[in-house]
């Protein structure tokens, strides 16, 4: 038997490591500690793996999911073996908390160490016409993987405002609290709009991470 898909660079990795990158579009995790990951990002695992939807860890938590209209619904992933994660062939992206935190936008959060502290934060701004825009605050010592659909770009938010379409922004500083912000006007609104009603506002020391796609609007895996 002969083919090109049998190349050494798709053969699996080992390197010893928790969270490993099979290539730039797949995650590996070795589990030993539970890991969270997105519900229906598991496209493979070996060993003997549990999977458990993770509820709100608090009345709180739980009130803001239920309000959040962009949240993502989360899983439980424990066991021995490892697993291996993806989302719709998007890039992924490794961060290495170190006592420090990072805000993740929409969908791009892919999995985390559990023992990662992580809470929802509603945008200062987000009322009704936006339909509620939530980001997830991830802070502590652990592993963060992220996707972007497509390369992102790192844009610096210290020496002018930085505008971002919501569902293109995959991560900012923690620091950095965006504000909701409307290009709408009264003509632009009887005329049909412009579809770039709302942006995020970034203006301070930091960064946002902007992916070239404003998402998917398919089918969510289930799975």
């Amino acid at each position: 038997m002969r083919s090109d898909i049998f190349d050494q660079k798709n053969l699996e990795v080992e390197t010893g490591q928790r969270f490993v990158l099979q290539n730039s579009k797949m995650l590996k995790v070795t589990l030993g500690e539970p890991v969270i990951a997105a519900k229906g990002a598991m496209v493979a695992y070996q060993g003997n793996v549990q999977f458990q939807h993770k509820g709100a860890d608090s009345l709180t938590k739980f009130v803001k999911r239920a309000m959040s209209s962009d949240d993502q619904a989360l899983m439980t992933v424990s066991g021995q073996g490892d697993v291996f994660f993806a989302r719709m062939a998007e890039n992924v992206f490794l961060i290495e908390l170190e006592g420090d935190a990072i805000s993740v936008g929409g969908s791009s959060l892919l999995a985390f160490d559990a023992a990662l502290q992580w809470d929802l934060h509603r945008t200062r701004g987000a009322g009704m016409m936006t339909g509620g825009l939530f980001n997830t605050l991830v802070q502590g010592h652990g592993a963060v993987a992220l996707t972007s659909d497509g390369t992102p770009v790192i844009l610096d938010c210290s020496q002018q405002p930085t505008f971002v379409d919501p569902n293109a922004a995959v991560c900012w500083s923690a620091n950095l609290t965006p504000d909701v912000v409307s290009s709408m006007n009264m003509t632009s609104l009887l005329r049909g709009g412009t579809g770039e009603a709302f942006q995020y506002k970034f203006h301070g020391p930091g960064f946002v991470v902007v992916q070239p796609s404003e998402g998917f609007t398919g089918a969510v895996q289930t799975s």
